[in-house]
């Protein structure tokens, strides 16, 4: 029988555990799948960690990125980052976030709603939006890049994502979706071009509650008394 000492057991469960996070490390890389793809002027690096996720939902992902991109970069921003990254996260407990050109989107969340792939849309709108920290109203941000959404979406249908119906405990600072509603209906209603505007001001940092009035001839108050009274569009 052999006989183990002390120092060659420690040695040899110091060895295991090495071994062990060497094979957890080649696991991870070989779940991560990494694409590098170079189309109308941008540059998209595609990383997957969820080897389950199906190749063509990732490809309809990187389409989405490449046809709605531009379009926003077009009309909201054209000095917009030129590389942007795309993370499938299986960790990331949300459903997405965008953070300094990054756009991390989770991976049970498109296992459970593989329609919404414009998801990408209201991330990557964030991109060109390009406010900085702590510039203008969280709402009006949020509420910008699910008006992009709308008017740029491709696949909002079939996703069961849409605009809400107004209801009289709204109010214009609720953000995403009841924001965007009320800036359609003002784009509609009151004064086209007004998304653009502002969008442009809350990047040079010029926005303030002025800006609407100065903008509509009333404050965003007045605007939306108006709008909870024929809120139609």
């Amino acid at each position: 029988m052999q006989h183990l000492y002390l120092p060659q057991i420690i040695f040899n469960m110091r060895y295991c555990f090495f071994t062990l996070l060497v094979c957890l490390a080649a696991l991870t890389v070989s779940a991560q799948q990494t694409q590098v793809i170079k189309k109308k002027g941008y540059t998209l690096t595609f990383i997957n960690y969820d080897a389950a996720l199906d190749t063509v939902e990732q490809q309809r992902l990187i389409n989405t990125f490449f046809t709605v991109y531009p379009e926003l970069a077009k009309t909201y921003n054209h000095k917009t980052l030129k590389e942007v990254k795309m993370v499938i996260d299986t960790t990331y407990k949300g459903v997405a976030e965008t953070d300094n050109g990054k756009v991390t989107i989770s991976s049970a969340w498109l296992h459970k709603r593989p329609e919404d792939i414009d998801v990408v849309t209201h991330e990557v709108m964030h991109i060109v939006q390009d406010y900085g920290e702590s510039v203008g109203p969280g709402w009006l941000t949020e509420g910008i890049a699910d008006y992009a959404r709308y008017k740029f979406g491709l696949n909002n249908p079939a996703a069961k994502w849409s605009l809400p119906d107004f209801k009289p405990t709204q109010n214009y600072d609720n953000a995403y979706r009841i924001t965007a509603r009320f800036l359609v209906w003002i784009e509609e209603k009151v004064k086209p071009g007004l998304v653009k505007d502002l969008n442009n001001q809350l990047r040079k940092h010029a926005y303030n509650d002025d800006s609407w009035k100065k903008a509509t001839g009333k404050t965003v108050d007045e605007l939306w008394k108006e709008y909870a009274a024929n809120p139609t569009i």
